[in-house]
């Protein structure tokens, strides 16, 4: 139901394009700390003449956000994510980020590692500065949902972290704790999964 009390418009999930999203913040707490860098691989579900689908990469964009409370920073965090000063010298503020990621993922479904740690700062921050949210909120796909359920009884892989299911599926993160490069390695981890559930199917990448 919506604040009006009528139903909510279904969102027809396997025609929504998706948009592949990674953040890099000052710390774990969307309380106390804030983003700094954001990733996005947006994605279009196309349907085939066979049964299935093709993933189509459409587009990629990254930013780098300004800190406003540095301070408040995380000192282990930041080394995760390799910040340093003159790197964002040129980054923007967080509000006009946020207006930029809407119009990119309007009407998308978020998929993300980890969903409700990047959920959490990103709706935060869309509340904070009053910014409409592109994408859709009632519905999210999370990577480590999905990895659990396809590999609850197997052995291998011991853990669900972006780290330990690039190294199963044999794909390479060179530039891992990147917004980006993150939100790639989501993406290409999700097409060789879902390629496993249903080998009919096809999973290709066109920019």
């Amino acid at each position: 139901m919506t604040h009006s009390g009528k139903p909510a418009q279904e969102v027809n999930m396997r025609d929504s394009n998706l948009a592949f999203i990674d953040l890099e913040t000052t710390g774990l707490d969307p309380t106390r700390h804030e983003i700094i860098e954001i990733g996005l691989v947006l994605v279009k579900q196309k349907r085939t003449k066979k049964r299935g689908y093709e993933l189509l990469a459409l587009k990629e964009w990254d930013v780098k956000v300004k800190p406003m409370r540095i301070q408040d920073a995380d000192k282990i965090a930041l080394k995760i994510n390799g910040y340093r000063e003159e790197d964002w010298k040129s980054a923007i503020n967080l509000k006009r980020a946020l207006e930029k990621l809407s119009k990119l993922t309007k009407g998308a479904i978020i998929v993300a590692q980890n969903i409700a740690f990047d959920w959490a700062f990103l709706e935060k921050a869309y509340r904070e500065y009053g910014v409409p949210m592109g994408m859709h909120s009632k519905r999210k796909l999370d990577t480590v949902s999905i990895w659990f359920a396809k590999y609850h009884n197997d052995p291998v892989p011991e853990k669900f972290s972006l780290y330990h299911m690039a190294k199963y599926t044999g794909v390479k993160n060179i530039k891992a704790h990147t917004a980006l490069s993150d939100a790639r390695a989501t993406f290409e981890i999700y097409k060789k999964v879902m390629c496993q559930n249903n080998p009919e199917q096809h999973y290709n990448t066109h920019f």
